[in-house]
């Protein structure tokens, strides 16, 4: 039996959190980094500091605003290490992973960059920060190990990439919008407890370099995923239009949400899977 197309209807405009500023950031890091030696030692690894702050703290102090990409390269370097950093700067795996949506950033093209009509999903997991502020950084990278593990098999298996994860998020990319609605709901089953996994799909045009995605498209996943709550996979009229008719997959009501950095009212719809004989 085909699934009824829902109902759209129009949602308020919700006031969204709001995000914190480059500056804020890096201050909080600068206060992250001459608190931590371990941060000490992954910022004198990526060039953020060098050894002449280490020897003499109080003469040489650690810059409060590096260049954007710096900071980019050692917040991810440094919560491979630490999950708990995240919180410590005011960020989470979401904003991190779609850095250059967050901070408004142009990219130049390369010569290997490709643009190609694709899916993309983020995940992350709902309550990682609690988690990791009650068991601390050691048994959230055991947590979030597995998690992985489990994780990828689904992704290969649908035909995706995981582009990359940074602490409990994950940046994925399907060429085909049913093998990547159904993968977002088999992930699901991949949340450790008492953890819940969300996640938010949006198709179209996007550019391909070889680590990252850059474009509108991954503006408008990052931004649908951030409305989502633990347990719910959430789907653009985009995706589900490139998808067509999908068996055992429940659509439920469309509404039009205002999503920030979007001009127009963006259409979204949870999607579930149906058990069969339900």
């Amino acid at each position: 039996m085909r699934p009824r197309r829902p109902k759209e209807v129009v949602d308020p405009a919700e006031e969204e959190t709001a995000e914190p500023q480059p500056k804020a950031v890096a201050e909080r890091l600068a206060k992250l980094i001459d608190n931590s030696p371990g941060v000490r030692d992954v910022a004198l690894e990526v060039g953020v500091i060098d050894r002449q702050w280490l020897d003499q703290p109080a003469q040489y102090q650690p810059s409060v605003a590096p260049p954007l990409e710096v900071m980019r390269r050692l917040m991810e370097r440094t919560v491979e290490r630490y999950p708990s950093a995240l919180a410590s700067v005011g960020l989470n795996a979401l904003q991190l992973l779609s850095w250059d949506v967050f901070w408004d950033r142009g990219h130049k093209r390369g010569g290997r960059d490709t643009v190609s009509e694709a899916t993309v999903v983020f995940t992350d997991l709902e309550g990682f920060t609690q988690y990791t502020s009650s068991h601390g950084d050691d048994a959230a990278l055991t947590l979030l190990a597995e998690h992985h593990r489990r994780a990828s098999p689904i992704v290969r298996q649908w035909g995706g990439r995981i582009v990359k994860h940074i602490g409990d998020g994950l940046m994925l990319v399907f060429p085909s919008a049913p093998s990547a609605i159904r993968a977002a709901l088999e992930l699901l089953a991949c949340a450790p407890p008492p953890l819940r996994l969300r996640a938010g799909l949006h198709t179209g045009d996007v550019v391909v370099t070889s680590d990252d995605l850059i474009g509108n498209v991954v503006n408008v996943a990052a931004r649908v995923t951030a409305l989502a709550k633990g347990g719910q996979v959430l789907v653009t009229a985009d995706t589900l239009a490139a998808a067509g008719e999908l068996a055992d997959v429940r659509v439920l009501r469309a509404r039009r949400r205002a999503l920030k950095g979007v001009a127009e009212r963006t259409t979204v719809s949870r999607v579930e899977q149906v058990i069969r004989g339900s």
